[in-house]
């Protein structure tokens, strides 16, 4: 049964996009002594070779704060959660058009594990500027940027 509604729930989605939804993905700005964990998207995907803010695709009927929770544990393998919601950006790419809700999130325990990166990186506001953000993280990273806690 639980196959069948998954299948569902992407169909769903899938139909809302072909009509202009934004499809819904989760960032989570994670902060430890001052440094951010941020991912390079994995070369041969969709935005390879660019760096975001770790991540992922909001199910249905999945709230941003458990896609968060669900998407570090698979991703990366740790587990968090969110500490509350930071910003939102809207961008079309030639394949999707995307709303990002980017959430500040506490790290809880596990060790990192790169599994859908080529890497994940801890670095500074200043460090930003280093790394090429897809299109869609670069105004949370101007956000944070320009915020001083």
């Amino acid at each position: 049964m639980g196959g069948i509604k998954k299948l569902i729930s992407k169909i769903t989605l899938f139909t809302a996009y072909l009509f202009g939804k934004p499809r819904q993905v989760v960032a989570a700005i994670i902060e430890r002594d001052g440094k951010y964990l941020i991912a390079k998207r994995r070369r041969g995907d969709v935005l390879g070779g660019l760096w975001e803010f770790p991540g992922g695709k909001i199910e249905l009927d999945e709230s941003p704060e458990d896609c968060l929770k669900r998407e570090l544990k698979e991703e990366l393998g740790i587990e968090a959660e969110a500490s509350g919601f930071f910003c939102s950006t809207k961008f079309k790419y030639h394949h999707i058009s995307i709303e990002l809700l980017a959430y500040k999130a506490r790290y809880l325990k596990g060790d990192i594990k790169v599994k859908d990166h080529d890497e994940v990186k801890w670095v500074a506001r200043d460090e930003f500027k280093d790394y090429e953000f897809t299109e869609a993280d670069r105004p949370v990273v101007a956000a944070l940027s320009a915020k001083r806690e």
